[in-house]
């Protein structure tokens, strides 16, 4: 199949976007500094307007300014770039929004924001278009109406939206209304608008000139279409610009990486110039010329040289021979939603090449709980590029390990953990530009979400849709986080969420994840021939009808990929299958079993005390893969392995029954 966006000029095939070298602080101390300094300047003003101790003009001229600032403030909340908790970002949000335009909630405005940021320069699906696309001479007119357009574009998409927003939201809009009348009858009314009506709307004629109009006006690309010249940056004076503008003369580098904070987009562009301008990235200086790549070489030429690019970082595999289990600590245990916790690892200096992982795979956990010995296979959810391993566990009625996760399990304990096995992933290219969907149900997310994040980490030019099914939003694993991915990635990832059981979701996307809502999409949003890879994860039923639908759209089998929790468990005809000799290749050693009639190539090692890797006994999770090397063997069923593995003559041990008298596979192979 072939991708659908093209890299923006054939210089670009020579580096992938290299990793910016910015990370989301702990907490960001100029956001703190400039909103301390922002709330104190409007104070100040305020009382200087109450007390008549400025002229009004002056007063005006202050608090405008502390709103202006406080706009960056509201935009990185907005991008998450104020902290890694997701609630120190909503707090800032929340009171910065509040002097920038008290009528919309700051989720709101985040949704709102990021459909900018994911349809730049696409007219009506733009909001910020109102400006950057209008002609000259309603600029003035258009500027401090910023917020209307906001507005109107949530009235056409409030089904989206949670109610408690649309709720903040509709509170907030009577709630001013309702100060400004009661000004109004009271004979106060001058001094709000000296105070905060008139400030507040030069303010927001200045944003929408600074943040909106500069970056993107006379742009015709779409961020669909070349994310490099959907906006701009601005060189030059950049000593008085660039704090004038709070960097946002650097527009471009954030919306190329949204969720970098406002101070570190400079040093992000210079880190790796030459990456953006082998992509033709759209430059103007201080006074509006235009520059192409060469021509800002020349520029930057007279100032300095350029600095080299950063390396991509790549996953990799796990170092061990076969899977093997290591006692690891617990790190922390977080509760997701009810019935369901994130555990992190704390993996030992000496482990952690053994416990590298490609997304896509999983660990098998094994504990004793009182005395029962129980393992269970679980897909890792971090990224393979962040250095953490992490695994979601969801409550399964009775279920033993779920419920000791639940209600036990706590950070300082330790786990038995396999080294991660598996393959639901593909190989990934730093130079590639594909499009990628996934389609999850309950805990299915797990895997996707580990793919789904090292996949735009890697591949810069990728995109990536996420259908993901579940009860309602509260029963959303990863919610938050899939919230501060739309944010960070707006322009790349699309996230789709797919409710059975909330009468209040758009009715296009109510019930379960099926065969005919898939049909609609592949008709609308998601043509089968616009995508390169497939990911399917969730129940049985559902993963295998829709699997069956793309082969029938002509969908080649290989770019489908499959992964289950659990595999059938058909009936065994032990009659078909008679006994062998095994030679079984295990950590570098082999070893010679009798297989009984019946048994599978997985039970005859277990019976013989090896400690021979197993986890899901269904074919669904691939841990209990080796390669025939001598012999043949028929497996029952395959949902783990690709035709191209069956065909280098990998197979399931856990569904492998021999059909010559001697077989020898290898389990490190």
């Amino acid at each position: 199949m072939s991708a659908t966006t093209e890299l923006p000029s054939p210089a670009a095939s020579r580096h992938a976007l290299p990793d910016p070298g910015e990370v989301v602080p702990a907490i960001s101390w100029p956001i703190v500094g400039i909103f301390s300094g922002a709330i104190a300047l409007f104070a100040f003003s305020t009382w200087a307007a109450l007390a008549d101790r400025l002229p009004a003009p002056l007063t005006i001229v202050l608090s405008a300014t502390a709103i202006f600032v406080l706009f960056t403030v509201l935009h990185d909340a907005a991008h998450y770039s104020v902290s890694t908790r997701r609630w120190v970002n909503v707090a800032f949000g929340r009171v910065a929004m509040f002097f920038v335009s008290p009528l919309i909630s700051f989720k709101s405005f985040a949704f709102i924001h990021i459909e900018h940021h994911r349809n730049t320069n696409d007219d009506a699906n733009d909001p910020d278009h109102f400006v950057s696309g209008a002609p000259m001479w309603q600029l003035p007119l258009r500027f401090p109406l910023m917020d209307v357009p906001y507005l109107s574009f949530l009235v056409r998409n409030v089904r989206r939206r949670p109610r408690a927003e649309v709720a903040e939201t509709v509170f907030l809009m009577v709630a001013s209304v309702a100060v400004i009348a009661t000004s109004a009858f009271t004979g106060h009314l001058w001094a709000l608008a000296v105070i905060y009506l008139i400030p507040e709307r030069v303010a927001m004629f200045v944003l929408a000139w600074w943040f909106d109009w500069l970056p993107h006006h006379d742009l015709e690309d779409t961020q669909q279409e070349n994310r490099y010249r959907a906006t701009r940056n601005r060189v030059g004076s950049e000593w008085f610009l660039t704090p004038l503008l709070l960097s946002q003369n650097y527009h471009l580098v954030h919306h190329l990486h949204p969720s970098i904070p406002f101070h570190r987009y400079v040093a992000t562009w210079r880190r790796n110039e030459e990456a953006y301008l082998e992509r033709d990235a759209a430059i103007g200086t201080v006074f509006g010329q235009q520059l192409d790549a060469d021509e800002y070489r020349e520029w930057k030429r007279l100032n300095g040289r350029l600095t080299p690019l950063l390396p991509v970082r790549m996953p990799k595999r796990s170092s061990a021979r076969a899977a093997v289990f290591h006692t690891v600590p617990v790190a922390d245990v977080d509760r997701l939603t009810d019935d369901s916790v994130l555990i992190r690892f704390d993996v030992p200096a000496d482990l952690r090449d053994e416990f590298s992982f490609e997304p896509g795979q999983h660990v098998t956990v094994r504990t004793d709980l009182g005395g029962v010995g129980v393992r269970r296979n679980y897909s890792i959810c971090s990224s393979a590029t962040s250095g953490e391993l992490a695994i979601a566990v969801k409550h399964l009625p009775g279920g033993a390990f779920s419920t000791f996760a639940m209600e036990q399990l706590r950070a300082g304990d330790t786990l038995d953990l396999m080294t991660p096995t598996g393959s639901f992933g593909t190989p990934l290219d730093p130079l590639t530009t594909k499009n990628y969907v996934a389609v999850a149900a309950g805990s299915g997310i797990t895997p996707a979400l580990s793919i789904l994040r090292t996949t735009l980490a890697v591949e810069t030019e990728s995109r990536f849709a996420l259908v993901y099914g579940n009860r309602d939003a509260e029963s959303t694993m990863f919610r938050a986080e899939l919230d501060e991915l739309e944010a960070r990635y707006a322009d790349r990832l699309r996230i789709i969420h797919v409710h059975s059981r909330d009468p209040h979701h758009p009715a296009s996307l109510r019930g379960r994840v099926d065969r005919p809502k898939l049909e609609r999409w592949l008709d609308s949003d998601l043509p089968a021939d616009s995508v390169d890879e497939w990911f399917l994860c969730g129940p049985v039923e559902m993963v295998t009808d829709l699997r069956d639908l793309l082969l029938a759209r002509g969908t080649e089998p290989e770019h489908v990929h499959v992964e289950l929790f659990h595999g059938y468990q058909l009936p065994r005809a032990t009659d078909d299958f008679a006994p062998a000799s095994l030679t079984i290749g295990l950590r570098g050693r082999q070893h010679d079993v009798s297989l009984a009639a019946g048994d599978t190539v997985l039970e005859s090692a277990l019976k013989a005390g090896l400690e021979a890797p197993y986890a899901c006994l269904g074919g669904a999770c691939g841990t209990c893969k080796a390669k025939v090397l001598l012999g043949s063997v028929a497996m029952e069923q395959n949902f783990a392995l690709s035709s191209a593995a069956v065909e280098d003559g990998y197979v399931l041990t856990c569904q492998s029954h021999p059909t010559t008298d001697e077989v020898r596979l290898d389990y490190d192979a």
